[in-house]
């Protein structure tokens, strides 16, 4: 495993790696070539400007996503309906092996959104609302139900807090950003269940990162967890959230960078996955963020699928993310990416 040394400003990034944006495929004047994806909602928000850009580059290429979940979309990339899926977590064992066999030969995981996880609430009257891994824990495992309860208020000492009932919203499908979520809970926070994108407690269940952003909006006091995109887009309250340096950390693509400060990076022959510290002591770090990753064969592969992934890689692709409330892939990962490829078949 290799650490991730990270940069501390976002605006002296400059990926210089050279890529060759050309597609494979040639496509026949007047004529349109397409491909399918599917998987997470965390990576819409860069999805949908990804392929709204290459398509303005290439008018005759098309590439449909449809953001039905990390599991739906590997179930889908497994069964051979899909190119490429998009996941949050990487692939099980099981779904490994299924994937191997699909793709005869390997598929691999390719690292390219980071998405910081927003803790969004609608509660009006309190702004800046601070949160501890372990007051989350107990909101969303429902052990805390009213928003003035002590724990609450002693993370947000001088606040009025109202006397209402905490409403607790989590994804109601197969979500990698709820595992990533009680993942951080689990390492941070004392969540009292396993890792899984299931969700396993209480609380009112909505599907995929838009369903749950729309449904913040609309519920007087309730509370719930998505992609920093959606919360920003929507204007949401964002929680402070504290991280094991102490700090209550306000989240931006700047502070969710640092959190990946101490996250280590695993090769097995140009297989990359990320492992995340939820617990770096990395000053200013917004300890709550999630890699995507796009998963596709390694031979075998559509000449789309690798200009696509080729043009997601590149200068382009990952230059703007930020605008979108990512933070881009930090050099050494995107060039190892980038390697990947340009290996493809």
């Amino acid at each position: 495993m290799t650490a991730i040394a990270v940069p501390l400003a976002l605006a002296s990034l400059v990926l210089t790696s050279c890529v060759n944006d050309s597609p494979d495929t040639v496509v026949v004047a007047g004529e349109t070539a397409t491909i399918q994806g599917s998987g997470s909602s965390a990576q819409l928000g860069a999805m949908d400007a990804w392929r709204a850009d290459f398509h303005k580059i290439y008018p005759g290429l098309r590439i449909d996503y449809r953001a039905n979940g990390s599991g739906a979309g590997v179930r889908d990339f497994i069964a051979g309906v899909t190119s490429f899926a998009g996941t949050d977590v990487p692939l099980k064992p099981n779904e490994q092996a299924l994937a191997d066999k699909r793709c005869r030969g390997r598929a691999l995981h390719l690292p390219m959104v980071v998405g910081p996880v927003a803790v969004a609430y609608n509660l009006p009257s309190v702004r800046g609302l601070k949160l501890s891994p372990t007051t989350m824990s107990g909101i969303f495992s429902g052990r805390i139900t009213q928003w003035d309860a002590p724990e609450i208020a002693a993370d947000n000492r001088g606040a009025r807090l109202p006397h209402a009932r905490i409403q607790a919203l989590h994804r109601s499908d197969d979500s990698g950003t709820s595992h990533n979520f009680t993942t951080y809970l689990k390492a941070a926070g004392g969540w009292p269940y396993q890792p899984s994108r299931a969700w396993p407690a209480r609380g009112r269940g909505v599907a995929g990162s838009r369903g749950i952003t729309d449904a913040v909006q609309d519920t007087p006091g309730s509370i719930g967890y998505m992609e920093y995109g959606f919360a920003s887009s929507a204007e949401l309250q964002i929680a402070k959230v504290k991280n094991a340096a102490g700090e209550f950390v306000a989240l931006s693509p700047e502070s969710a960078t640092r959190s990946l400060t101490g996250a280590e990076m695993v090769d097995k022959n140009g297989d990359l996955t990320i492992k995340l510290d939820y617990t770096t002591k990395e000053k200013g770090a917004y300890p709550i963020v999630l890699v995507t990753y796009e998963v596709a064969c390694r031979k075998g592969s559509d000449p789309l699928v690798r200009s696509f992934l080729r043009y997601t890689a590149g200068n382009a692709g990952q230059s703007y993310l930020s605008l979108f409330g990512y933070a881009p892939l930090p050099p050494e990962v995107i060039a190892k990416v980038r390697a990947q490829v340009e290996a493809m078949t």
